[in-house]
């Protein structure tokens, strides 16, 4: 495997991890970080770029949803987009930072869309939030791996 593909083929899992569609970002940088043949660095920055940018979909995505609220055949109720909305100011812009989240982290970032957060804001603590899950991800393999040694 070239470093090209494999950092392609990281930043492609962590682009779709980030989508609604299920992958795991998170295994294949472990297995690049423990071939201990790429720059960790350079893992966490192509990770990062790649979930970071999955989430601006997402934000897109509700931005555009947002238009069709009042169809019959959208898929979320009025009594749902009102309890999120409701939730959403409530803890505003700020829960964001739970974008990293499994199973809420994506809904959160669609919802920003939708909810019309300014991009911004959505990029600055979107990525905040997903680089520092991929630093601390890395820098605990790798303690656990210099342990085993």
């Amino acid at each position: 495997m070239t470093a090209l593909t494999a950092y392609a083929g990281l930043f492609a899992v962590a682009f779709i991890a980030a989508t609604i569609l299920p992958a795991q970002s998170e295994v294949a940088l472990v297995g690049l970080l423990l071939s201990g043949q790429f720059s960790p660095w350079l893992l966490i920055a192509v990770a990062s770029a790649g979930n970071i940018l999955g989430s601006c979909v997402n934000w897109l995505v509700g931005g555009f949803a947002e238009r069709f609220r009042d169809r019959k055949w959208f898929p979320v109720s009025p009594r749902a987009l009102d309890k999120a909305q409701g939730w959403y100011h409530r803890y505003g812009r700020w829960s964001l930072l739970l974008s990293w989240v499994p199973v809420i982290g994506d809904p959160l970032t669609v919802a920003a869309g939708f909810l019309r957060e300014p991009f911004w804001s959505f990029l600055i603590l979107v990525s905040i939030a997903k680089t520092a899950r991929y630093l601390l991800l890395v820098f605990g393999a790798m303690g656990v791996m210099s342990s085993v040694v």
